[in-house]
């Protein structure tokens, strides 16, 4: 297989507390995605050193085969299907597969392309155990989103609306989509808070805030063009 940049990106793990990515014997690197891991400083590694000899159980102990229902928490750390943080990255995964269809059906290519870069961060943000990094969404940072979200009639002569089936099949998806992120929300809520209820990821909270908000002024800028 040849590797792109983004299947790199889509593909690091995390050993010992260190980014690195693997290699199998007989794929390869294109030169922008090699240049990518040397500018990262992410070392390359060959697969066959991805699976350890024995897995540890969360819960103490550990096993040499992995259980089917069993799946990694990270490289060396399995738990459960069910695990909340499992249950987190399966609502990411159908968050990305809304995304992706309403990339196909609405032809709103590039802030969606956006919305779904964001979404695989998280994953790989929960994945490596690193903050979620601050990015803008449509050019906005988090403080522009939250304005344009609270008062759309400002910024795009369109006020707040219920969405109906006479909106057309572009707000419809993007409402989906929305939809999708506040059901990733929650699963992160279940899967990064503590025994007292404190919240242990609010980067991860916040960035599907930010995405939910993106989305709704999508679902603004769609509603205005056809008023």
């Amino acid at each position: 297989m040849l590797y792109t940049a983004q299947q790199v990106r889509d593909n690091i793990r995390n050993k010992d507390g260190k980014r690195v990515f693997y290699l199998g014997k007989g794929d390869s690197l294109t030169s922008e995605a090699r240049d990518y891991l040397s500018r990262q400083r992410i070392e390359i590694l060959p697969a066959e050193k991805a699976r350890p000899e024995e897995y540890a159980l969360l819960g103490g102990g550990f096993c040499r085969e992995k259980p089917e229902d069993m799946t990694h928490l990270n490289a060396h750390i399995l738990v459960k299907k069910n695990h909340p943080r499992i249950v987190f990255r399966g609502a990411i995964d159908a968050l990305e597969a809304e995304l992706l269809l309403a990339q196909a059906q609405t032809g709103i290519q590039k802030p969606l392309q956006e919305a779904l870069d964001a979404a695989r961060a998280l994953i790989a943000a929960d994945v490596l155990e690193k903050k979620v990094e601050e990015t803008t969404l449509g050019g906005m940072n988090r403080e522009e989103l939250r304005k344009r979200s609270h008062f759309p009639q400002e910024y795009y002569g369109q006020p707040h609306f219920m969405p109906q089936y006479e909106d057309g099949i572009s707000v419809l998806w993007l409402n989906r989509c929305r939809c999708a992120v506040r059901q990733a929300e929650l699963a992160a809520v279940s899967a990064f808070s503590d025994r007292d209820g404190n919240c242990l990821r609010p980067d991860m909270i916040q960035a599907l805030n930010r995405l939910s908000s993106y989305l709704y002024l999508l679902m603004i800028e769609e509603k205005a063009k056809s008023r």
